[in-house]
């Protein structure tokens, strides 16, 4: 952290800074965020390591494309794409996950409907990207990307996490079920996602509004990507079937007052199962790498219940037996 700490100090200059500059703690990122004050206002500075200094203009594009579709994410105030340095608004410390810890059933529903709006406006700015040439319109969930995503799970749980390689014929058997889940999702890329929302990419700034954080990623994907994420990423207990029928319904509302069409209901249904699948695997082989490669083992308690979220959904397909074989001893031995 301290050479991202130094680049930063060397960018802003002697005397530029008003009272230091503070690290601000990250989660499952490699980039670095510090605060500070620069003109009588309070600013986050993120900075980049230098093997993924690019990644800053992905930021900015998709800062720009969503300011200026009205999604509230924090103001852009400098960019600096050779050091991989972007200065932006700071919107607080109030992380919308801790938030949800201590609050009650009523709030904490209110808080995830209007989360879903937010994903339903996501969704309304699907031609403004494409139509702008933004990197988010250009990039697809397609096969390639999603069975990325599923053999990250597969290296980092198996490998790295368990330290126990799946058996030849059993990894051959897994991957052809993992490419035809891929396949499957790869028709149903139509929209614009965040590509990683969940409440702890969620902010409630100075006035109590929601904010929308680490969005740089945004590509074309399922409509059903960024629901799942919310309604499923990160969580202890198994979600109950009727709150998440609740939470489809509320979804499909906040679509049709964007003025978005309308899903078949049954289309939309196998397309949140098989995302399920998808997004709970990728998720697992993230909490994996976090825990065993980067030490922070608070990750390790939300493996098992992505397993149980993703051997319901498979119950229900009746698909992917290799994929419910291998998750269920999995199950046992956790």
């Amino acid at each position: 952290m301290s050479l991202l700490k130094e680049r930063l100090e060397h960018y802003l200059g002697a005397g530029s800074v008003e009272a230091g500059i503070e690290p601000i703690t990250p989660d499952a990122s490699t980039r670095r965020y510090f605060r500070f004050r620069h003109d009588g206002r309070s600013c986050v500075a993120c900075v980049y390591p230098d093997d993924i200094k690019h990644a800053a203009h992905n930021y900015v594009d998709v800062t720009n494309l969503f300011r200026a579709n009205g999604l509230p994410v924090a103001e852009l105030y400098d960019f600096d794409e050779v050091n991989g340095i972007v200065i932006v608004e700071d919107l607080g410390d109030r992380i919308v996950r801790n938030e949800l810890e201590a609050a009650t059933a009523e709030r904490r529903d209110a808080v995830v409907r209007e989360a879903i709006s937010l994903i339903a406006k996501i969704q309304a700015a699907t031609h403004a990207a494409e139509e702008t040439n933004s990197i988010a319109g250009r990039l697809r969930f397609d096969t390639e990307k999603l069975l990325w995503e599923l053999n990250y799970f597969k290296i980092h749980y198996f490998t790295t996490y368990k330290k126990e390689p799946l058996d030849a014929d059993i990894d051959q058997a897994l991957e052809e079920e993992l490419q035809e889940l891929s396949r499957d999702l790869e028709t149903c890329a139509t929209v614009l996602c965040h590509r990683d929302f969940h409440a702890a990419n969620l902010m409630l700034d100075q006035n109590g509004d929601l904010r929308i954080i680490d969005h740089q990623d945004a590509r074309i994907g399922s409509p059903t990507y960024d629901l799942v994420s919310l309604l499923l990423d990160r969580v202890t207990e198994t979600p109950d079937e009727n709150w998440i029928g609740s939470m489809k319904d509320h979804f499909f509302e906040m679509r049709a007052a964007c003025g978005l069409p309308t899903l078949d209901l049954e289309a939309f249904q196998r397309e949140f199962e098989l995302q399920t699948i998808q997004r709970c695997l990728k998720a697992a082989g993230t909490f994996s790498f976090q825990s065993a490669a980067r030490e922070k083992t608070y990750f390790v308690p939300y493996i098992q219940p992505m397993f149980r979220i993703v051997l319901r959904t498979l119950e229900k397909l009746g698909r992917f037996h290799t994929l419910r074989q291998v998750l269920e001893e999995q199950t046992r031995t956790l």
